[in-house]
């Protein structure tokens, strides 16, 4: 007999990991968790906005429990220039019934949380442990080589969710070398306020509705960042994330963009009187569909952001993570019926994911990277030109309006150019196609 350790072995406790994990508890299996944190979430970091209905698919209503700081009942969109700032977005009354849309979250105490319900399911999480290696039989991955004496496990299959820019995948020629371009940088400062104070100053009526803003714009000289505020109970969390590429080319620290993010004079009256209580940097995989590696092989899948699994147009990660972490436990539950742990028979994880809204998404918006990376004047040119624009029709000084709208068009064709305009408009309509 083959000697395993346990049916399934999960390299990393993110939300990825931990999904797969509890699916595979709950039907028996027996499954080890390794996770290199002292315990899961204590390095792990995002904006801090977790998206509801993949989760609760595994544990229905679990916000009445897991802790949350508020769900989010009004999402905004800024374009900042030097001065200004143009807002859309949407709140509404749906967004504040239950079961809600969204949570501000921070994930130190929601993985903690999280990582106790798969504990409760019998699965074994190993924490303060680094896998250094996977074990291979032949070209069939068998188990992981830990740094712990005698550290070898033995599985039918691995799981790898170790995160960005994966060794795990990479040792196994599964991942591309990543780009500095497929990679943002973001870093994140929680600002302590009163609840009372970040009520009034979003326009909530209570503690448990939330905020979230996200910002870029001509404010960030050309590059392609995004900055963010989110609403938590007693603090808010501020961030900018920026390609590394970009970063690199300018030579600037994202802590710097992070500070200038903060003095702008749309901003600095939200975090006025704060005290800075955590600071914490972290990647974000942002290439999209076509940066994604080799998602199996014999006796290995890969899920989350190891997967590169994220969708930046929208800012969504963790519920992507999870929706792949269950998609690999439930492949390899089907897998065990077979007694197959064969690439053949766990291509079919590809095939769900193929299946599922996050491929589906990815897909959908799979050249638009390349098409900013290309034309980066569609993050900064055109929100200038609507930021401008929208200040002289809004700036009464006796000009007719008709005059202010010829003047607008005829910018537009002077700094632009109608057949500019067009093509960019059919570039990205072609993008997402």
């Amino acid at each position: 007999m083959k000697r395993t350790d346990f049916d399934v072995i999960i390299v990393g406790a993110g939300p990825a990991g931990l999904a797969a994990g509890y699916v595979l508890a709950k039907e028996g299996i027996s499954v080890a968790i390794i996770e290199r944190g002292i315990f899961p979430g204590s390095k792990n970091v995002m904006g801090g906005i977790f998206y509801r209905s993949s989760l609760d698919d595994l544990i229905p209503d679990f916000y009445k429990e897991a802790p949350i700081e508020r769900h989010i009942v009004e999402q905004k969109f800024w374009f900042l220039s030097e001065d200004s700032m143009f807002s859309t977005g949407l709140r509404s009354e749906r967004f504040n019934i239950e079961p809600y849309n969204c949570f501000s979250i921070f994930r130190a105490k929601f993985d903690k949380w999280f990582a106790k319900k798969v504990a409760d399911a019998s699965a074994m999480i190993i924490n303060e442990t680094v896998v250094k290696d996977l074990i291979l039989e032949g070209e069939k991955v068998s188990g992981v080589r830990t740094d712990r004496p005698n550290g070898d496990l033995y599985s039918d299959v691995v799981i790898v969710a170790d995160g960005v820019n994966s060794f795990l995948a990479k040792s196994l020629g599964l991942g591309k070398e990543i780009r500095t371009n497929d990679v943002a940088i973001a870093v994140k400062e929680v600002i302590e306020l009163p609840d009372k104070v970040i009520n009034d100053r979003f326009g909530v009526s209570n503690s448990s509705e939330g905020v979230t803003i996200e910002i870029t714009g001509p404010y960030f000289n050309n590059m392609r960042a995004m900055g963010f505020i989110y609403t938590n109970r007693n603090s808010l969390s501020i961030g900018i994330g920026a390609v590394i590429e970009d970063l690199v080319r300018l030579k600037i620290n994202p802590n710097d963009l992070l500070e200038i993010l903060k003095k702008h004079p749309a901003i600095k009256p939200l975090v006025s009187g704060g005290e800075a209580k955590e600071y914490m940097a972290h990647m974000i995989p942002e290439g999209g569909y076509y940066a994604m590696p080799r998602l199996y092989s014999d006796g290995v899948m890969v899920v989350g952001d190891a997967a590169m699994l994220v969708n930046s147009i929208h800012r969504e990660g963790a519920n992507l993570a999870i929706e792949s972490g269950k998609l690999a436990a439930k492949t390899y539950i089907e897998a065990r019926k077979k007694g197959d742990f064969s690439k053949k028979t766990l291509s079919s994880y590809q095939k769900k994911l193929e299946e599922s809204f996050v491929l589906k998404d990815l897909k959908t918006y799979k050249n638009l990277p390349k098409l900013l990376e290309e034309k980066r004047y569609l993050i900064s040119k055109y929100p200038k030109f609507i930021i401008d624009s929208m200040y002289e029709i809004y700036n009464v000084d006796r000009v007719p309006k008709s005059e202010k709208i010829r003047l607008i068009m005829n910018r537009a064709k002077k700094e632009i150019g109608y057949f500019n305009i067009l093509k960019d408009i059919f570039n990205i309509w072609r993008s997402f196609r």
